[in-house]
């Protein structure tokens, strides 16, 4: 059953965009709650997409300190997998610190920025330049570092 739904998790993801980006019956509270569990479906599943799009709402959006404290458990679990946007939103949590489940980490932050521009994230690739220019995040200052990550190289 495990296997047969790891390997249904993309079409139950799409179904659950879907299901959320839909015009029709947009202010309808079952149908939200639908695309939610769906969400959730695919993100336990291990769909990568999924676990950034359900951590971002739940972290974002999401009611109540635990569920954004789960959002940014399934942000890092697709930041983990590669999702370039969850790796610049695990770099922000980081920077900033969330709570007591994500304490300010300097080196995570960076590690999951350069992750994030490495696949050629905007938001990521500005950071580190900002980063290496004025030397935070525990990093000297390298005016070359600074304008390589600038260029996008």
């Amino acid at each position: 059953m495990r296997l047969l739904m790891k390997i249904l998790s993309p079409v139950v993801f799409w179904l659950a965009y879907g299901l959320f980006r839909m015009r029709w019956l947009k202010a309808s509270r079952r149908r939200h709650l639908l695309a939610m569990k769906l969400f959730r479906l695919a993100a336990d599943n291990g769909h990568r997409r999924a676990l950034s799009v359900y951590g971002h709402l739940l972290h974002f959006r999401g009611d109540g300190i635990a569920n954004r404290i789960q959002g940014a458990i399934y942000l890092q679990r697709a930041a983990d997998k590669g999702d370039s946007k969850a790796c610049y939103q695990m770099g922000r949590i980081f920077e900033q610190g969330f709570e007591h489940q994500f304490p300010v980490d300097e080196a995570l932050a960076l590690h999951y920025y350069s992750r994030a521009a490495e696949q050629q994230h905007p938001l990521a690739t500005r950071r580190l330049a900002d980063v290496y220019r004025g030397g935070e995040l525990g990093q000297s200052a390298d005016p070359q570092a600074a304008e390589r990550w600038e260029l996008g190289l």
